[in-house]
């Protein structure tokens, strides 16, 4: 009778334990990546303590659900979530690095042109350094499927791709012009002191094409595998009369305003100015690889596709 007792009280513990378990952040078996600099990373487990150096990606472990994880993150516009954490730079000493006990640090390819001994100097100390910045939309799904096997949650980044595409697909039914030739022509500036435009496989002009507008500068060349391009004023005012809609991100990367677009030389000849639909939109819903693109992509349709306003009728 005591061992039947024992035998019901080892097989539940058994369940108990392998529902402990399936809860755990999993990890295939020495999984294996290849990050934007070319390295290979192998590891056998999800990393616990991550410091983000890169507010996108800190943006995407919250979105995961890996929030718990993250120990330290960059200075600039991190999720809610996050804050409190302790900052870090990678203009940083090796040492603060050290001192906090990170087991992954997550940067991008900037940051590994500009710091390489910095981050030679963690992974010497055993500390696993992984660079990551997509520039397009299928870079930007492997990117979240990437965050979600470092951090033992590849289910969670699966389905933050079924939303983003559900979301994606609601907007696109709602654009009223199916022949891509007649939307409206837009013009997406992304440096106004230089002139420079997105890529025409950027994750911008992904952007601009899913709201429903047609890029005017699909002869863009970007150079060294960057997202932005060279345009130049005089490939503008040649387009002049094609771009219904002049769009410039604002941010970091771009501090504008309306008034000094519209005060720029040779503008006024631009369909777009002479119409007033001149609008900025926010670097960080255009140009991040996040999830918020989504709500630029919506932004963008009520820009290019604005409602009639309503009136009401006296009884």
């Amino acid at each position: 009778m005591a061992s039947r007792r024992c035998c019901r009280f080892t097989l539940r513990s058994g369940v108990s334990l392998l529902l402990f378990i399936l809860l755990l952040p999993q990890v295939p078996a020495a999984a294996e990546l290849i990050d934007q600099d070319g390295t290979r990373i192998v590891f056998d487990r999800p990393f616990s303590r991550i410091i983000s150096l890169y507010p996108a990606h800190t943006e995407n472990l919250v979105e995961l659900g890996a929030t718990e994880q993250i120990i330290g993150v960059s200075r600039g516009d991190n999720p809610a979530a996050v804050r409190g954490k302790e900052i870090f730079s990678d203009a940083d000493s090796a040492e603060k690095f050290l001192a906090a006990a990170p087991d992954l640090v997550l940067v991008r390819p900037m940051i590994s042109r500009s710091h390489p001994a910095l981050l030679a100097r963690l992974r010497d100390s055993g500390i696993t350094v992984v660079s990551l910045q997509p520039t397009d939309v299928k870079g930007m799904f492997a990117y979240w499927q990437t965050l979600g096997d470092l951090t033992g949650r590849a289910a969670a980044a699966q389905s933050m791709r079924t939303r983003f595409l559900a979301g994606v697909a609601a907007i696109e039914r709602k654009i009223p012009i199916a022949d891509h030739g007649r939307r409206p022509g837009v013009y997406v500036e992304a440096i106004h002191a230089k002139m420079k435009t997105f890529s025409p496989a950027s994750i911008t002009i992904y952007a601009v094409e899913t709201a429903g507008g047609r890029n005017i500068a699909t002869d863009a060349r970007p150079r060294n595998r960057s997202n932005i391009a060279e345009y130049g004023k005089e490939h503008i005012i040649a387009r002049a009369a094609e771009i219904d809609i002049f769009l410039s991100q604002t941010g970091r990367m771009n501090a504008i305003d309306i008034d000094t677009l519209k005060a720029e030389p040779g503008f006024e000849l631009i369909k777009a100015f002479k119409d007033n639909r001149v609008y900025l939109i926010e670097e960080t819903l255009v140009s991040r690889p996040t999830p918020r693109l989504l709500t630029g992509i919506e932004q963008l349709h009520r820009l290019f596709y604005p409602q009639p306003p309503t009136t009401g009728h006296r009884q």
